[in-house]
């Protein structure tokens, strides 16, 4: 497979989660922005699917990179934790927005934490870059641990 193919497959996989998450949890949302108390410094609707979608696609050329790297254990350790962080994002947004959930949701966002936190140490072993590019998604996570908790505590 030529490269640009590996890319575009990674970043379309990491998209197209993303994408099924947002077409999952769209009514959540709508009654979430109707009804729902949010924190100070809460960005306007619009400023989430543009973050997201830079992240999503940063992730894939991080994945994508990684998956171009030889076979190694690294490598697939590496690869696997990628795929539980993903699983453990795109469920945090049904628990979130469809459940309402949102103690659980906060707990559940401080493992995919710790799970982006795990791979920059990961994936340095195989690709430094790679590792790089997990920071902005660390940082934004952070933020949106902060606006989760946020609204746990208004919404009791």
């Amino acid at each position: 497979m030529k490269k640009w193919k590996t890319y575009a497959f990674w970043i379309l996989l990491t998209e197209a989660v993303g994408g099924l998450a947002g077409w999952l949890t769209r009514r959540g949302a709508k009654i979430y922005n109707a009804a729902i108390t949010q924190p100070p410094f809460s960005p306007p609707g619009i400023v989430f699917p543009i973050v997201w979608g830079i992240l999503f696609a940063l992730m894939g050329i991080s994945a994508a990179r990684v998956y171009l790297a030889p076979a190694s254990n690294a490598r697939t350790r590496s690869l696997l934790l990628f795929f539980l962080q993903l699983a453990f994002n795109f469920l945090w947004s049904i628990i979130f927005f469809n459940f309402q959930a949102f103690g659980l949701a906060f707990f559940w966002l401080i493992a995919l934490w710790l799970l982006i936190l795990a791979m920059p140490f990961s994936f340095r072993k195989v690709d430094r870059l790679a590792a790089w590019l997990q920071i902005p998604y660390l940082l934004w996570v952070s933020f949106a641990a902060y606006l989760n908790f946020g609204v746990w505590m208004l919404n009791q």
